[in-house]
């Protein structure tokens, strides 16, 4: 087998002067687009933390009581967060809720678009299939190395690489719900003599919106399972002490910076879930 791997294909190679090729012509684009984005994520995290913890977390309360009118989730998001800050983790946790936030954001204004022309375009989705099944199966590490070269150590590569990461969940879910929808109802819209644009956001987008807001839940689930990976590219957030417990072999202070990783996942998947589902859940 030596004439096989005497003529090794020089991928690696490739891909390194196809980077080096976007670094000589695009640094300056890499450039504003990394200021850019650390400039609006630092801004915001610094915003949050100006205003007092304990404000914050009755303003959390509120939104929680507003969004499911349940006060069992209530005490629960006042009693981890205060927890959070008895830790000693508020200000990670801003930081870890922040990239969350920008990367959700970045996932469902590109995922959600993409997934509603793969489903009126089937050549579409079976052409970024292979693309998606690559995004979510590549090891983390792969596009870490890229990503860290073109923007530089900090919040913007973890940023962009857990968009990589997460990107996929709402472009698959939004496809599944819009394809989803029975022809007969789309029929029933089309007989009304409703246009292409109002079957959309009138017919297909709410029949499948269950479906999507799964889509956006998993993206920010994915989105806090990278929360360890970014800081090791310098992002700030609950990744940097859990690094940091991981390299001194702190088992109380992992734990704790675990514990508080758990909290912002759990307060998240119940403030994103419909008000029936957290109703059901007591």
């Amino acid at each position: 087998m030596n004439w096989l791997t005497d003529q090794k294909i020089p991928l690696g190679k490739w891909i390194k002067s196809f980077a080096d090729l976007l670094l000589d012509h695009g640094a300056w684009f890499f450039d504003y687009v990394s200021e850019f984005l650390k400039f609006l994520i630092e801004g915001v995290a610094g915003l949050l933390l100006a205003v007092p913890s304990l404000a914050l977390v009755l303003a959390l309360a509120g939104l929680a009581f507003w969004l499911h009118r349940s006060w069992k989730l209530v005490a629960a998001v006042v009693l981890l967060l205060l927890l959070v800050i008895n830790l000693g983790y508020w200000e990670t946790t801003v930081q870890t809720f922040t990239l969350i936030l920008f990367s959700t954001v970045i996932c469902v204004v590109i995922g959600v678009p993409v997934g509603i022309a793969a489903a009126h375009r089937p050549w579409l989705y079976n052409a970024i299939r292979p693309v998606l099944d690559l995004m979510q199966t590549i090891p983390t590490f792969v596009y870490l190395i890229p990503t860290m070269i073109m923007f530089g150590l900090g919040v913007v590569p973890g940023l962009i690489s857990t968009v990589i990461f997460a990107i996929p969940a709402p472009i698959r879910l939004t496809h599944l719900g819009v394809s989803g929808v029975p022809r007969p109802l789309i029929e029933a819209g089309e007989a009304f003599g409703a246009t292409r644009r109002q079957l959309l956001w009138k017919v297909e987008l709410p029949h499948a919106l269950p479906t999507i807001m799964a889509g956006v839940t998993q993206c920010i689930m994915l989105s806090l399972s990278m929360v360890v990976i970014a800081a090791m590219v310098g992002a700030p957030g609950l990744g940097v002490p859990v690094l940091r417990a991981l390299n001194t072999v702190n088992i109380a202070k992992g734990f704790e910076a675990g514990l508080a990783i758990v909290i912002v996942a759990f307060l998240l998947d119940r403030l994103c879930k419909p008000r029936g589902g957290t109703k059901q859940r007591g």
